[in-house]
């Protein structure tokens, strides 16, 4: 016989669910930002909001959390998949891309910064290691929250947003040592020794191991087809790292960042974004309704003055730094600003540095309390400053950044998109090359994709008909959007979707015959290219040039009948070609202001 089912059972479950599918969903219909939706969804069932009633209340109980640490395993289990991510996205090329502003910019950043919170913490009496480990935590930023907020904006490529990522990518690669350092030095000086090669074995193994079976995991997984198998293997990666640097005192999310750059270079990178993209922004909205509840209301409204004169305290140092800094490497003093407001307030970092530090007695509860508690709060006013710095319109904030180093690169350039790698798009990325014109490809056969990556191509493994997955390719920057795949179904897909996400993209695709290059321009495809027409105009041209017509002319009617056949088929979808010339001109007028702002 089943056991009964207890409601109480799943009230986290459910009040998360309920956050993430109706709350969260009103905050962005009402145009704010998700993350104070799950913020403000944490003060409010939290311990010190409504939950701090259900005593008194009764049926409040139903509908709050009043223990915070039930949620708390789901909470880490989201900080642990955000740094795997965060090691994906710290790729050496994007690395390299952005040097002068990551490890310039960047490491000024977080040394001064820290060097300032610091001072300023001996000053009001901490002990030194204290006010080192604080100055390290409040020095982070917020990685999740300001990268959603400049993602939701559209300003990851403005000069704000740039300089930004700059700077918390640092942070992410300056978390290693942190919490390495914090995970040791609790240990005492006779264990000091042990517990560092304790931890340096352990790393090594990971990496090791790393380099050695996921490469091969991941073909292997992938040559299943099955999505539920690739989602299970990335799971696992993010799991299994992670308790195995648990298990010798380390944290996981040290684990889960080790695991995220490991797969970086491989070929697996886009599809593996893909597929934890959605665990991800569940789980971090666990966090950040953790990050509401841990803010202690009633300590807020016993000591106002105090805890808003840190708060401003924290934001306007961090702020005026960063837009020194800012300016010192070339950026324009509004987009300085703008930057600064967003990397003032603290992190989710503080969370994870700061437990383990007061668990170890690096500091003091009351200190680490009173961290965790501005961290939060400056955290959940983010998208308001977002807000103000959007507002900001001093001369030269939409001028681009003066520093070369944070000119379009690999990642960042418009590049065309090929969905689908085989014959037809080797030929394309062929004739690309030629012409020195960036891509980067699509492809599901994972042998083939290992193949093309052995011989230098930018080819990753993906299901192309899976959007989610283009959009990681920087679909919105796009220059072209080229499915070459033989399946029918899957190119009438794709294009579907890929209109549907931008209405100005150049959509060229491959087609069967007429009749579905005519279906195709309905759905919303620039050019189609029907297989069998092109052989038959092929084939026509290497008659007339054997039988002794000269090459110029046969070019010419080549190209004159190609053109004619092009009309026919789009006359029978007269639709598809009006929006066809409105995409087109929506497109030139986009490339024409661009052009007016670059050249202002």
């Amino acid at each position: 016989m089943a056991s009964p089912v207890h409601p109480s059972d799943f009230k986290e479950v459910l009040i998360i669910l309920g956050a993430a599918g109706v709350v969260v969903p009103l905050f962005h219909r009402l145009r704010v930002s998700p993350v104070l939706g799950f913020l403000l969804v944490g003060m409010a069932v939290g311990p010190s909001g409504l939950g701090a009633l259900a005593r008194q209340v009764s049926w409040l109980e139903a509908v709050t959390i009043t223990n915070a640490a039930s949620i708390g395993p789901i909470a880490d289990l989201g900080v642990v998949m955000l740094l795997f991510m965060i090691g994906l996205e710290l790729s050496l090329e994007r690395l390299l891309l952005m040097r002068r502003l990551v490890f310039g910019l960047g490491s000024l950043h977080v040394v001064l910064t820290t060097a300032g919170l610091a001072a300023a913490a001996f000053a009001l009496g901490q002990p030194p290691p204290a006010a080192v480990t604080l100055g390290l935590t409040l020095a982070m930023s917020s990685t999740a929250v300001v990268v959603q907020v400049l993602s939701e904006g559209k300003r990851l490529s403005s000069a704000a947003g740039r300089a930004s990522i700059a700077v918390l990518l640092m942070q992410d690669l300056a978390v290693v040592p942190v919490l390495f350092g914090v995970a040791v030095l609790g240990t005492g000086p006779a264990a000091f020794g042990i517990a560092i090669s304790q931890a340096a074995f352990a790393v090594g193994a990971v990496i090791l191991v790393g380099r050695l079976s996921l490469r091969p995991l991941f073909r292997t997984v992938a040559r299943t087809r099955s999505p539920e198998l690739f989602m299970a293997a990335c799971l696992l990666v993010v799991l299994g790292t992670g308790l195995a640097t648990a298990v010798v005192g380390l944290s996981m999310t040290m684990g889960a960042l080790i695991a995220g750059l490991l797969l970086a270079e491989t070929e697996y990178r886009r599809q593996i974004e893909a597929t934890v993209e959605p665990f991800k922004g569940l789980l971090i909205g666990v966090f950040l309704v953790s990050i509401g509840m841990s803010l202690d209301l009633a300590q807020i409204a016993a000591q106002p003055f105090i805890i808003l004169a840190a708060a401003l305290a924290l934001v306007g140092g961090k702020l005026a730094l960063t837009a020194i800094l800012a300016r010192a490497f070339g950026i324009p003093w509004a987009a300085g600003l703008q930057a600064g407001l967003l990397l003032g307030p603290g992190g989710e970092f503080s969370f994870v540095i700061l437990a383990p530090a007061a668990t170890l007695g690096l500091v003091s509860q009351d200190a680490a309390d009173f961290a965790l508690l501005l961290a939060a709060l400056t955290m959940a006013a983010i998208p308001l400053l977002s807000i103000v710095g959007k507002r900001l319109t001093f001369s030269g904030a939409a001028k681009p950044m003066i520093d070369p180093a944070a000119l379009p690169g690999p990642e960042t350039t418009p590049r065309v998109v090929i969905a689908g790698f085989g014959r037809v798009g080797q030929m394309v990325a062929a004739m690309l090359e030629v012409h020195r014109v960036p891509y980067v490809a699509l492809d599901s056969d994972p042998d083939e994709v290992a193949k093309q990556r052995a011989r230098g191509k930018q080819v990753y493994y993906g299901d192309v008909t899976n959007i989610e997955l283009v959009r990681h390719l920087q679909l919105d920057t796009a220059r072209a959007l080229v499915a070459t795949m033989n399946d029918r179904n899957a190119v009438d897909e794709l294009v579907t979707a890929a209109r549907r996400e931008r209405q100005d993209l150049l959509v060229i695709a491959r087609a069967r015959d007429e009749a579905h290059a005519t279906h195709l321009y309905s759905v919303g495809v620039t050019d189609a290219v029907p297989e069998t027409i092109e052989a038959s105009l092929q084939l026509a041209e290497a008659v007339l040039v054997d039988v002794g017509i000269p090459m110029g002319p046969v070019i010419v009617s080549i190209h004159e009948k190609r053109a004619e056949i092009q009309r026919q088929v789009r006359a029978s979808a007269p639709e598809a070609e009006r929006r066809a010339v409105v995409r087109r001109r929506l497109r030139e007028a986009l490339l024409a202001r661009g052009a007016s702002d670059r050249a202002k």
